[in-house]
């Protein structure tokens, strides 16, 4: 029989203290996999890539969340109208309201715009209360600094499709794309958005999180 010789591997000294760090931000941030974490690991300080924490992740256990499936649609039910894909920034923006609550039980809105081609989140705009009003308002400010888009999409919330605000959107040249009622995949880079914003900075607190200001109004 031939012999074989083989290392022993050595177990680094900060192995216990990562793989507790791992354990504890898998447990914060339920929906990430082992890449994001990663990232919050080098964020925190630890010098560490992801292969690393792959092998410690599949160690433990640790479960990666199941990736939703993806929806193809991208016209209407009756096929007239592809989706409108962004070209360049201030192409396509769209907006859409995140609902929670303070520690004291009462609920608030946070109405957040984002440009679609660059991901990049223009406003979130929070209070107990937020009507046709305080979008126009919101996008007033938006439209100063950065110029109008040529399209903003959104869905058919009342707040979205009041006459006041479509009108004056429509003397700016802005059009209007509403998705079909109940499809919220067509707002999917706003969606996104306000899934990972729920994950980072609403569901990791609770609703007891000292941020939390019952003071809105």
């Amino acid at each position: 029989m031939r012999s074989t010789q083989w290392r022993r591997p050595q177990r680094r000294n900060d192995e216990d203290a990562l793989t507790a760090s791992i354990t504890a931000l898998a447990s914060r941030y339920g929906r990430y996999g082992y890449r994001r974490i990663t990232a919050l690991l080098n964020a925190a300080g630890w010098s560490v890539n992801h292969k690393r924490v792959a092998r410690i992740w599949r160690r433990e256990g640790l479960k990666v969340p199941a990736k939703q499936p993806k929806r193809g649609r991208l016209w209407l039910n009756d096929g007239s109208c592809v989706r409108l894909r962004p070209e360049r920034r201030n192409h396509v923006w769209a907006y859409d309201f995140v609902v929670d609550r303070t520690h004291d039980g009462r609920a608030f809105r946070m109405l957040t715009v984002i440009d679609e081609h660059s991901r990049e989140c223009l406003a979130i705009t929070v209070a107990r209360r937020l009507r046709s009003q305080d979008v126009l308002e919101t996008l007033a400010d938006l439209f100063e600094r950065h110029g109008p888009p040529e399209h903003i999409r959104s869905d058919n919330g009342p707040e979205f499709v009041a006459t006041a605000l479509r009108d004056w959107l429509s003397r700016l040249g802005v059009k209007t794309l509403f998705i079909e009622p109940g499809s919220p995949w067509e707002n999917g880079y706003n969606e996104s958005y306000n899934g990972k914003l729920r994950d980072e900075c609403l569901r990791p607190y609770g609703a007891n999180a000292p941020g939390f200001d019952k003071s809105l109004n």
